[in-house]
This record gives C-alpha cells, sequence and structure tokens, in this order.
C-alpha cells in the first residue's frame, strides 16, 4: 500500500522580484514602497545611499539610515529608512527590502519607478500574501484571514480575523484530517491485503467517529451566519410614515446632527446612510423618507427610494408614533414589512401613550417591542440591545473561544464534506462495501485539502487574492 494523503501543493512557485507601495495613497507621515525576491537587496544596494558612508551589506531586520538616489544622476530622491530582511525570516519566505519614505504620493511613485526601472515588476493585487502562502509560510485559511484583518470594522471582526490568521482553523482541520486518514488507513489496508487477515475499523467505532466529525463540523456551520454578521454587518432601514421621528432616532444613535429634524412632516426627502457598532456588529443604518401621499414631485422620488431600500435592508426599525392612534399611513407600512425581521420602536413614550399597545404585541408576537425618546434620549439602549439580539437569534455577547468561520468558500466546502461523511454513515447502514467506503473518505479528505489550499485551482487562488489591495 503506497498512498499519500499529505497532498501538496502543485502551483509554481514565483523567482521573479516584486514590488509595491504598501502604504495607503495620499499624504501621510510615511509611506513604505515594498520589494519580495531573490532581486531585492541589490536592486535596494544600488539605490540606497548610507549617511555613515558605503554600506558592504545590510544587517537583516536592521533599520539603515540614508538616502534614496537615482544611480544614473546621483539625484538624492528623499531621505529615508531602509530594512532588509533576509528569507526565509520574512512575510514571504524570500528577501524582503521596505523602503521607509515620506508619504507624499508623488514621492512614493517616484522610488517605486525607480525599484522598477532597477529591475523588479510591479506586484498584482495581494501578491506578497500569495506568495507567503505559495512558499508554506501560511496555508490558504491563514491567506484569506489577512484580507478580513484588513477589512475588519469592529473589535469582534478583528478578533475572528485573528484566530483564522493564528491557524485556529488550520488545527481543528488537521486533527479531522489525522483521524480520517487513521480511518481510511486501516480500511485500505483490509482491502489490499485480505491474505495477512488484518481486521479493519469496526462499524461502531467508525460511526463514532463520523458523528464526532460531523457534530463539529455542524458547529463550524452555524457559526457562518453568525461570522458573516460580525464580518460584513448588516443593513438597518429605519422605516415608518412621516414626522414619527425616524431622523431624531438616527441622530442619537449617532450620536450627532446629521440628519435634518424639523417639526415639519417630510423634511426628509432623500436616503441617508451611516454606520454605527452594535456590540460588535457593524450597523449600516439607513434614515428614509417618511412614507405617505407624496406631496410633490422630489417628495414622491424619496418616498420611491425608501420602499426599495426598505425591500433591500438586513433589518427594520419600524418606528411608530407612541402618542397617536394607528393611522392609514402605519398600517400600510405594517403590511410592507410584516415578512421582514424587525423591532418595533415606539417613539415619543415622554408623551402619553395613546397607540395600543395590546393590539401590536397580537399582531406581532415575534418582534421585540421597544419605547424611546429620540427627543429625551431614553430606551437608546434597550432598542440597541433588541437590534443585537434580534439578528444574532441569541442572546449574550460574542465571544471567541469557539472557532467561527466567516467565509463563504469554507462553508461551502464543509457543506460537502459533511454529505460525504453522511453518505459514509449511510452506507455502513445499508452493508455497502469497503471500497465504497475508503472512497467517501477519500472525497472527504480532498475537501479538506481544497480548504487549507493543498489542492486549490489557480482559478480559485486568483479570485481570493484579486480581493486584495495592491502591496499587501
Amino acid at each position: 500500500m503506497n498512498r499519500d494523503y499529505t497532498r501538496k501543493k502543485t502551483h509554481p512557485i514565483e523567482e521573479d522580484t516584486i514590488a509595491a507601495i504598501s502604504t495607503p495613497y495620499g499624504e501621510s507621515g510615511i509611506g513604505i514602497v515594498r520589494m519580495s525576491g531573490s532581486l531585492a537587496e541589490s536592486i535596494a544596494k544600488r539605490i540606497f545611499r548610507s549617511k555613515k558612508g558605503e554600506v558592504p551589506y545590510f544587517i537583516s531586520h536592521h533599520f539603515h539610515y540614508g538616502e534614496i538616489v537615482d544611480p544614473k544622476d546621483g539625484h538624492v530622491i528623499d531621505e529615508v529608512l531602509l530594512v532588509s530582511m533576509k528569507a526565509p525570516n520574512t512575510y514571504t519566505r524570500e528577501d524582503v527590502v521596505e523602503i521607509h519614505c515620506h508619504g507624499g504620493y508623488f514621492l512614493l511613485q517616484k522610488v517605486l519607478e525607480l525599484v522598477l526601472r532597477e529591475g523588479a515588476r510591479l506586484a498584482q493585487p495581494g501578491e506578497f500574501t500569495k506568495r507567503a502562502f505559495l512558499n508554506g509560510r501560511i496555508d490558504l485559511t491563514q491567506a484569506e484571514a489577512v484580507i478580513d484583518l484588513i477589512k475588519a470594522k469592529t473589535k469582534e471582526s478583528l478578533e475572528i480575523a485573528n484566530q483564522q490568521l493564528k491557524g485556529n482553523l488550520s488545527k481543528e482541520t488537521l486533527a479531522i484530517k489525522e483521524q480520517l486518514v487513521k480511518d481510511l488507513t486501516l480500511i485500505e489496508a483490509h482491502i489490499d491485503f485480505p491474505e495477512e487477515e488484518i481486521e479493519p475499523i469496526s462499524y461502531e467505532e467508525l460511526k463514532k467517529d463520523l458523528n464526532s466529525i460531523i457534530e463539529k463540523v455542524d458547529e463550524w456551520l452555524l457559526s457562518y451566519e453568525e461570522g458573516k454578521i460580525f464580518k460584513e454587518g448588516i443593513s438597518c432601514a429605519i422605516a415608518g410614515k412621516t414626522n414619527v421621528g425616524k431622523s431624531s432616532l438616527l441622530n442619537v444613535l449617532l450620536k450627532e446632527e446629521r440628519a435634518i429634524v424639523t417639526p415639519i412632516p417630510g423634511t426628509t426627502r432623500d436616503v441617508i446612510e451611516e454606520v454605527i457598532n452594535i456590540h460588535g456588529i457593524p450597523i449600516r443604518l439607513i434614515d428614509t423618507a417618511g412614507i405617505r401621499g407624496a406631496r410633490d414631485i422630489v417628495e414622491e422620488e424619496g418616498i420611491k427610494r425608501a420602499k426599495e431600500r426598505i425591500g433591500r435592508a438586513d433589518l427594520i426599525i419600524l418606528v411608530l408614533d407612541g402618542s397617536m392612534e394607528l393611522e392609514a399611513e402605519d398600517i400600510e407600512i405594517l403590511k410592507d414589512v410584516r415578512e421582514k425581521k424587525k423591532v418595533i420602536c415606539v417613539n415619543k413614550k415622554d408623551l402619553p401613550i395613546r397607540l395600543s399597545v395590546d393590539d401590536l404585541k397580537r399582531n406581532f408576537q415575534q418582534d421585540p417591542i421597544v419605547f424611546t425618546s429620540a427627543l429625551k434620549n431614553q430606551g437608546i439602549d434597550e432598542l440597541k440591545e433588541a437590534i443585537y439580539s434580534t439578528v444574532l437569534k441569541r442572546g449574550g455577547r460574542f465571544s471567541p473561544e469557539h472557532l467561527i468561520i466567516t467565509n463563504i468558500r469554507h462553508k461551502e466546502i464543509l457543506t460537502k464534506m459533511k454529505e460525504n461523511l453522511y453518505n459514509i454513515i449511510e452506507g455502513l447502514k445499508e452493508g455497502e462495501s469497503l471500497e465504497f467506503i475508503a472512497f467517501e473518505i477519500r472525497l472527504a479528505l480532498e475537501a479538506l485539502s481544497e480548504m487549507v489550499g493543498e489542492t486549490t485551482t489557480e482559478e480559485i487562488l486568483n479570485r481570493i487574492f484579486e480581493q486584495f489591495c495592491i502591496g499587501k
């Protein structure tokens, strides 16, 4: 028996030297031009002049103070700090040079042009991280975590990305892989050497192993929706008729006067969007025009846009005027959002309540009802709690103790692997051959290899890394 279940990456390793500006465009205190590849240090030596005289070699991982000079004419471009980092102790496991310049865009561009002229080529989006993956420093789940880290909008989404970057998912999948390989080895030994009378793993023991793995995979799949919410956030439309306090509510949630508030109904004519953080969830608040019979063509367009945004929103904060009984406009809006995930916000609690709360509770038994006064800043914390629990469908706060997946690619692969495991269990029940069981286990192993990037196609790699900025 000579089967290798630790399949290696077969993607070609790039040998040329790449370069890019690794800091955002614009004016800043410093900006960094980064190189990676075998020519990085020789290019640096040709364009760098130390303030301490000639430098015969760079000390790895030490800063050197000097100037970037055009070797053609000796023209000084910038005063810089340069750090050379020797392979393999670098981000890409190649020789890496970073030139820390002053942070003007034109200046950085001149240094980059000089580096490219001296033999480097412009890096593609995410190519530094791609090389880190191809050179075995990180696996594909960790590479994907880098972009999540860069795009993190809250502390919680940052913690989830760091989980992945530390290799937590890789470690968990490795444990599953080792168990499946162990089971497969026993099965194939029995298939390949029947004359040796090798006892295969018992069906009961195999089922126990598989059910344990399925339970773990189910935990990850259940975490996906929550992870996606922390990673990407949700859109939340503030809806209601005119003059119920939608814009006032937006302002108090944002803690700033973002929307114009007047006693005149129909003040908000267009959609206003701002992002807030509620217990780690990025919430994109959308203040919409009050819905009523339009008085003019501008208000008519505003109401049309409001209805479109309400239809697309992940969550609705339905604002009702607690000082008034329900009117026809309220009832019409209630009908429109009945099937949406929502929080009922009864505003103006500082005034005598005339709205029939019992009617609301009968009609919206599954939706939280919160009483607020946007004018007096009352009930806002309760509203935030209601939004949080409605979005996540659970109480409590985010905890990084358990692994959370946020990537749709991971979800699809895990779903495929779970199907293979269920096929094995069904096959065991129906008395399928050991060859069939071995085939399904191999498919599950291939799914795990695809997730960490051992068998990933170039097309998938390109799709992943094109999401990165150039320079990372």
